[in-house]
């Protein structure tokens, strides 16, 4: 199946997206700040740039786009209808990437979260998450 669109229209759509300060991004840097736990933003020493870091709590939180990042039976995740040969590869792609820079942090001590795109539905139940996996760390020293 050939794109709908022209290569001038698909360059301009596809321009508009961005890999930081995405609107699910910012929901959950709100979100997180609100709570009164500080972090640093995409630490690029670090495997995979995380999205949120806290170094005092070796935690680290991933905000993963359910379409780019390949969330399963999500249905923000569905494949576009043409050009699969090279959608299909990229996105699987990105998904053993991220597994495999999560892994990375996990052996270096990191703690790592991901959170959704189609989760910042529920800001309590994230709320929720995000606290008790924060607090977590400090309830073991």
């Amino acid at each position: 199946m050939t794109d709908t669109l022209s290569r001038k229209e698909r360059s301009k759509r596809m321009s508009l997206i961005r890999g930081t300060g995405s609107v699910p991004e910012m929901k959950l840097r709100r979100l997180v700040h609100g709570m009164r736990f500080r972090y640093r933003l995409h630490v690029g020493k670090l495997p995979g740039k995380p999205d949120l870091v806290f170094p005092s709590r070796r935690a680290v939180i991933f905000m993963h786009g359910c379409f780019w990042h390949r969330h399963k039976d999500c249905k923000l995740a569905r494949l576009p209808k043409s050009k699969l040969d090279f959608w299909e590869p990229k996105l699987e792609e990105n998904r053993k990437r991220d597994l495999c820079k999560q892994r990375q942090l996990r052996d270096m001590g990191w703690r790592v979260l991901v959170v959704w795109e189609c989760e910042m539905v529920d800001t309590d139940r994230i709320s929720t998450i995000v606290q008790e996996f924060l607090r977590k760390q400090v309830e073991e020293r």
